[in-house]
């Protein structure tokens, strides 16, 4: 049956406003490659923060658009199925079939005004698939080191990518990352006939960073690289390390890292290829880091799905200490958090502060301390997967986000996050050693932060998470606020002895007011958490070192924080810079 005109006009109307979406997403990496290139790091951060809103924008002006035309086209439920299939006529050799399907259920919410729909107006699976969808020129290119020799394909890796900025000295770096590659991989290395070395065509930029994304196939099997580029006080470029490590590399893709700025025809290629060197990340977290909320919404809400078919445990409170504001939530099975704001709140906040809390965290550098959420809303779930205990929680702190019925129930609105172990409970149970390790980590937390200007605001313990690769991240947002906001003071000297008794200050405290000193009595009670405290943060405690980092920011100094050790930096490596046996051909 030919389909109406209607409903094909209606489908190209909303693939229209899909590219100009797309157009400006790619616009935006590469003008973050144009910024990269002249120093201007505060440019980039808007980039990325400007970009967050730009799929909302756009599904509004094509809503707009099609409503517009309500009076001559037919907006009905009635029609939207053969729009759906129009819409999927015109996906054949598309190179983002996948986002653009997201964005056609987008439309179709708004437009419909419901969300319950079934297969036939949504796309509940994708309809295209893009396993073996590529760019032309392919999303990677392909180096031949046993033909062409090793340091001579490295060189031409790094003029590939065009970057108009002077090298500082490439083949000292390249020498570096030769020698780094020998500490790494067994010796002897040997080589398999299809010895080569792939490399993703664009740049994936950051804050201060442009990062090469590649691996290394022998015989094969992928070893997966990253390989940062900086450029030093002269606006030279220079390669700061490369990274081998598999969990190094994924946390460069961390959930508490701002998303990457990356100009890609086709996003499936790119997903697929980090997938190869980072197999136990979810797609839906690399579309994420990739800039592509919505999809990796899209994404996870289908592993979702999934997970609860193959699975049958209940959701349960989250272990830790209750939030004042958010009641918390996980199935254990899943390694995921829900988070909902309560209608009974111990704070005197309101839902739209609080909201904009973690928006404040979503449009921000999260220098890689913070965690991302993802938002949703009307999400419905299986009613007799919930304990007693925590329906009932629902209900009395939570009951305007509750919808019932048999056997089902929707919450209007919360946010999804990746589940950590509360570090008061971690530092309950650690060693020794791993206290030490733990507080030294939940204080260079807080310095980063500042550096992003940040502050916490409530700083105990129980804000804060440990994640499986060691590092401490912080998810609790209902007091966070800007560093420069904040009037960071000295605690007076007492007048008299009286005011040293008195319960009350006698002093004055503004609403902005914070006095570092204080930290001490609710962070440091117990001696095991003192000593490494004192060891490694003290000036954390003095008002001292928060003024300063303010008038840095005033300044406009944006802080190195890199997304690695600082010991695995080639500056910070001389072995690498040793005379060694030259490397040029390897043996064919």
């Amino acid at each position: 049956m030919a389909l109406t005109t209607d409903a094909v006009e209606i489908a190209n109307l909303i693939l229209s406003g899909f590219h100009r979406h797309y157009g400006l997403f790619r616009y935006n990496a590469q003008q973050a490659k144009t910024a990269f290139e002249a120093g201007r790091y505060g440019a980039i951060r808007e980039l990325a923060k400007e970009r967050i809103a730009f799929y909302d924008e756009r599904v509004k002006e094509t809503t707009d658009a099609l409503m517009a035309k309500s009076s001559s086209i037919a907006l009905n439920e009635g029609t939207w199925a053969e729009v759906k299939k129009a819409f999927i006529m015109l996906l054949t050799d598309h190179k983002q079939p996948e986002l653009a399907e997201s964005f056609f259920n987008s439309i179709t919410t708004r437009i419909l005004r419901r969300t319950d729909y079934g297969g036939e107006n949504l796309f509940v699976r994708p309809a295209v698939a893009t396993d073996y969808l590529d760019s032309d020129p392919p999303s990677y290119r392909v180096y031949y080191p046993r033909s062409e020799g090793l340091q001579s394909c490295l060189t031409r890796m790094a003029i590939d990518f065009g970057l108009a900025c002077r090298w500082n000295d490439i083949q000292r770096d390249l020498r570096r990352v030769i020698r780094a590659a020998a500490v790494t991989f067994p010796r002897p290395f040997q080589t398999a006939t299809d010895f080569q070395v792939h490399v993703l065509r664009s740049l994936f930029f950051r804050n201060k960073g442009a990062y090469i994304i590649g691996r290394i196939m022998n015989d094969g099997t992928p070893t997966g690289f990253a390989v940062p580029v900086l450029r030093n006080s002269k606006g030279e470029l220079y390669l700061d390390t490369i990274l081998f490590d598999p969990d190094q590399i994924s946390v460069l893709f961390s959930f508490s890292r701002a998303y990457f700025m990356v100009d890609m025809e086709v996003p499936s290629a790119y997903v697929q290829f980090l997938r190869s060197i980072m197999p136990h990340k979810p797609a839906s977290e690399l579309y994420t880091m990739l800039g592509l909320q919505k999809q990796g919404k899209t994404l996870f809400y289908r592993d979702f799905l999934h997970h609860l078919r193959h699975s049958n445990d209940r959701f349960c409170l989250a272990e830790g200490i209750k939030g004042l504001v958010m009641l918390v939530f996980t199935l254990p099975s899943f390694p995921y958090v829900f988070k909902i704001i309560k209608d009974k709140r111990a704070k005197d906040v309101t839902r739209e502060l609080i909201a904009s809390k973690y928006q404040l965290v979503k449009l921000h550098d999260r220098a890689g301390r913070m965690a991302d959420t993802w938002e949703y809303s009307s999400v419905e779930f299986p009613k007799d997967r919930f304990e007693p205990s925590l329906l009932e929680e629902i209900r009395e702190f939570a009951p305007s986000m509750l919808e019932e019925s048999d056997g089902r129930l929707v919450i209007r609105h919360l946010y999804i996050e990746r589940r950590m172990v509360p570090l008061n409970i971690y530092l309950e149970h650690a060693t020794e050693t791993q206290v030490d390790q733990a507080i030294k980590e939940y204080g260079d937390a807080i310095r980063q932060l500042v550096a992003a200007n940040i502050f916490p605001g409530d700083m105990l313990y129980k804000n804060f998470g440990m994640t499986r690769h060691g590092r401490v991240v912080f998810y609790d947002y209902d007091e966070i606020q800007y560093l420069t906001q904040c009037q960071f003071r000295k605690i007076p000297e007492p007048r008299t002895p009286e005011d040293e008794m008195a319960s009350e200050p006698w002093y004055t405290v503004g609403p902005n007011d914070v006095f570092p000193e204080e930290f001490a009595q609710f962070l440091l009670g117990q001696l095991r958490l003192r000593i490494p405290f004192m060891k490694y943060h003290q000036e954390l405690l003095e008002a001292q070192y928060w003024q300063s980092q303010q008038e840095k920011i005033t300044r406009g100094f944006l802080e190195d924080v890199f997304p690695y050790p600082d010991h695995v930096r080639f500056c910070n490596r001389p072995e690498l810079d040793q005379p060694a046996v030259r490397v040029s051909r390897l043996p064919a």
